[in-house]
């Protein structure tokens, strides 16, 4: 999954640029094409795999504000307090 997501990234990347240099040439409208395509599947194919593959394995509760963490980092808290 690491390596489609950086094979991707490079993919976005170079249609970026081959967008701009199109631009550039003055076809408009060939290069406003190319750099949409990129931003569209950068936004709908890239990102959520990015998200998906950096957080596989993680628990989602860790990072969540519930009770129990607010109870825990209260108590760490405390215990910074009374050690200084």
């Amino acid at each position: 999954m690491k390596r489609i997501v950086q094979i991707l990234f490079i993919a976005i990347l170079i249609a970026f640029v081959i967008g701009y240099y199109f631009k550039w040439q003055e076809d408009h409208v060939t290069g406003d094409k190319i750099v949409g395509i990129a931003v569209i599947v950068s936004a709908f194919v890239f990102i959520p795999l990015f998200i998906y593959s950096r957080s596989k394995g993680k628990n989602i509760q860790d990072y969540m504000m519930t009770k129990e963490n607010l109870d825990k980092m209260n108590d760490k808290k405390g215990e910074n307090t009374e050690n200084q």
